[in-house]
């Protein structure tokens, strides 16, 4: 079986890759990304961009599973675009099953929500793909550990409320996919990739103050507060219009998912949260 990674040069693609050259003996392996220079040695290279629909028809051909990771293009209305590009070029090239990664939560939604990429992405995919697989991610562990990392000298964390969310680790979602690529019986399932527990804003800031040492509090803020921090902190516009839609999505629970999927498709227990953020925060 050849199995392809669309989006392999990115840091979960590069993870997936190497999960399945370590468990997918037997199988051939294809990186496909517009810098494919910086696969893996050893699995096969293709020059594949989304944004170049011609060049991804040939970077699937003769593929017998693929799976679709979503750019880092965060202009409104692209990555859907991309998608549904990607999705044809499959369906073109003859792709037997196509997996793509999406976001937990995932429901209608139009531009500019982020949510409109994983959207139209879904249903696409459903009409268009002879057999399918969406895996929805919860939250990463490691973006959650990078913002409190910009936070931790003032000793306060801040949300937009509660913040119930069931972060998960890109090594378990990598190594979920990975699972799903290599195993049967997916086709035409939705997984929710999830940690074991949800944790809210305030157990996480208590997490963080047992870890550093020190008191760590927990503050609720507003929309317009949220955006003057990162504002502050030099963070573009494009960053400031999806950081505070992200928190507003944790906020409405969409991201208040739990499920054993993870565990499910890769055979082991999810990292906590305190794990991922001891190694981070060390």
């Amino acid at each position: 079986m050849k199995i392809g990674i669309s989006g392999a040069s990115g840091q979960l693609g590069k993870k997936i890759l190497s999960r399945l050259a370590q468990h997918g003996h037997g199988h051939r392996l294809v990186g496909i990304s517009r810098s494919p220079q910086t696969i893996e040695e050893g699995i096969e290279s293709r020059f594949g961009d989304y944004d170049k629909p011609n060049s991804l028809t040939s970077a699937y051909a003769g593929l017998d599973r693929l799976l679709l990771i979503p750019s880092a293009d965060l202009a409104p209305g692209v990555r859907a675009g991309q998608f549904s590009a990607a999705i044809e070029a499959a369906r073109q090239a003859g792709v037997g099953h196509v997996f793509l990664m999406s976001a937990s939560g995932t429901c209608e939604a139009a531009v500019p929500a982020l949510e409109q990429t994983y959207w139209v992405g879904e249903q696409t995919l459903i009409r268009t793909a002879p057999r399918w697989t969406i895996l929805r991610m919860n939250y990463y562990a490691e973006s959650m550990a990078d913002e409190i990392k910009m936070s931790l000298g003032t000793g306060v964390l801040a949300g937009l409320g509660d913040e119930r969310v069931a972060y998960v680790s890109r090594d378990d979602v990598a190594a979920a996919a990975a699972g799903a690529l290599l195993g049967e019986g997916h086709s035409g399932a939705i997984y929710n990739l999830t940690g074991a527990v949800a944790v809210t804003g305030f157990e996480r800031a208590a997490i963080v103050s047992e870890i550093a040492g020190k008191p760590i509090a927990y503050a609720p803020i507003t929309v317009a507060q949220l955006r003057a921090g990162l504002a502050q902190a030099g963070l573009p516009e494009p960053i400031l219009d999806a950081m505070a839609e992200i928190k507003a999505s944790f906020v409405a629970g969409k991201f208040d998912i739990v499920t054993g999927d993870v565990a499910r498709l890769s055979g082991r227990p999810p990292k906590s949260l305190r794990d991922v953020l001891t190694s981070a925060l060390a």
